[in-house]
């Protein structure tokens, strides 16, 4: 027992290096380096506004001569009046939100975790190894790893664990590769327990995640969801995964809260998610067959689950103290690749949340989940006229283009570096205005792409 707890001491330990930043010279004169032109570039923008802000005032008086540019002007504001309600809105709800507390032992449901793998080596090991180590009650906790046909020596690694696990660990391998969607599908019919949690091989989970993630289910009865926290795990050297830590603070954080306050979450994490046996049974086979134009869905089977969850009229909610730690892309091409197929679900579970979300669903905060779906909706509307419009300002006075966006870019990154200033103590958040500039200038085409391309299948980062 002493030795076990030595080995669990000396994990966590081992698990706060790795996701402690780096302080070596080099990787602190590059983030230096890169902070301080991302805010001389702010501050030139704001060089250049105040130097064509005539011109600006001349290009607003042009649009209203004009019957065309009236319109726009017209739309423009109602669309910034509703964005600025929305936030508010947000805000509100975000302050409303509380995340349950953990439930003793007795209340705590009997729990499957469920661990999809493909081609990811030695961090499911890790994964499973993290899982293995929570503070949840043995007798009800079933652990099953599926390797879904690796070209690597994932299952090499998971049989390691399971060597080291034994019986606390069930492991399958698909005779091929046949998608996390499927390898999701053969855990849900092997698992006993109430509860089903969903953990990404490459994901790390802190003691007390599993017990924090699962007991809104025995709070409120209506509950068949539960979202759980997710940070960056390798956000020690590369620039991409700095800034995606501060951006999925924002997201989680701040978002779902809200989303949460009105039972509402849009997207259970494929990272760390939990669902009531009950309400997956409900949908499984129409969620494993699921297709989109007549192809079959491979991609968004997280988004998909929580649509067809939201759909039966149950609550989903987020968990801000249950957290898992996971890995992202550290390069541009699997960025936008992570980002294309993100989109890519959001325009298919629109379009699917269109066809319940003003029908008499539920019982309760109707108004809510309409708001959230118009809210996202008009996001994937606009990103065409959008584009266009900046294409139009940058033709006719690039200057003043550059400087009204990147004024907006600091006000908008402002509130993103309080708000984790606020939550963390850390002027990491700085790294929101790099993630703001570049997804302006490098990722603004993402949204349209993937409304051209819905129908298209592939998971992209592999």
């Amino acid at each position: 027992m002493h030795n076990s707890t030595l080995n669990q001491n000396k994990f966590f330990k081992s698990i706060k290096k790795l996701l402690s930043t780096s302080k070596t010279k080099t990787e602190n004169t590059q983030n230096r380096a890169i902070l301080i032109s991302s805010f001389i570039f702010i501050a030139f923008g704001l060089y250049l506004l105040s130097i064509f802000y005539a011109d600006l005032e001349t290009f607003n008086n042009n649009r209203k001569e004009s019957l065309l540019g009236l319109c726009f002007l017209i739309i423009a504001t109602s669309l910034f009046i509703y964005k600025a309600f929305f936030f508010i809105y947000t805000t509100y709800n975000y302050f409303k939100y509380k995340p349950i507390a953990s439930v003793k032992d007795q209340s705590l449901p009997t729990c499957t975790v469920i661990i999809p793998a493909y081609n990811e080596g030695k961090q499911v090991y890790d994964t499973l190894i993290s899982i293995s180590k929570s503070d949840y009650p043995k007798n009800k906790l079933q652990l099953i790893a599926i390797d879904d046909g690796s070209l690597d020596y994932t299952w090499s690694w998971i049989k390691k664990a399971k060597e080291e696990l034994k019986d606390e660990l069930e492991i399958f391998k698909q005779p091929k590769n046949q998608g996390k969607r499927h390898a999701l599908y053969r855990g849900f019919n092997l698992g006993k327990g109430d509860v089903f949690v969903t953990i990404d091989s490459d994901s790390i989970v802190t003691k007390d995640t599993l017990r924090n993630l699962v007991s809104p289910f025995s709070k409120d009865e209506n509950c068949a969801a539960v979202a759980g926290n997710i940070r960056v795990l390798n956000n020690k050297k590369r620039i991409i995964p700095k800034m995606l830590d501060v951006s999925f603070v924002m997201s989680f954080e701040f978002v779902r809260s809200a989303e949460s306050n009105l039972n509402t979450v849009l997207c259970t994490p494929g990272a760390l998610a939990a669902y009531k046996k009950d309400a997956v049974l409900a949908c499984l086979e129409q969620w494993i067959n699921q297709k989109f134009m007549g192809k079959p869905s491979d991609i968004g089977e997280d988004r998909a689950l929580t649509n067809m969850i939201l759909k039966q009229g149950k609550n989903v909610l987020f968990q801000r103290n249950a957290i898992a730690y996971t890995n992202v892309p550290e390069e541009y091409p699997g960025l936008y690749k992570m980002f294309i197929r993100w989109s890519r679900s959001n325009v298919r579970e629109n379009l699917e949340m269109s066809k319940y979300v003003f029908t008499n669903f539920r019982k309760n905060n109707k108004l809510g989940a309409r708001l959230l779906f118009i809210s996202q909706f008009s996001n994937l509307l606009l990103s065409y006229p959008f584009v266009l419009f900046m294409l139009f300002f940058v033709m006719i006075h690039p200057l003043l283009f550059l400087g009204t966006t990147l004024f907006s870019i600091l006000i908008i990154s402002s509130f993103s570096l309080l708000f984790f200033f606020t939550r963390y103590k850390s002027l990491q958040g700085f790294w929101a205005f790099t993630y703001s500039i570049m997804y302006t200038f490098a990722l603004f085409w993402i949204t349209p792409y993937a409304i051209a391309t819905a129908r298209k299948p592939g998971w992209l980062t592999r």
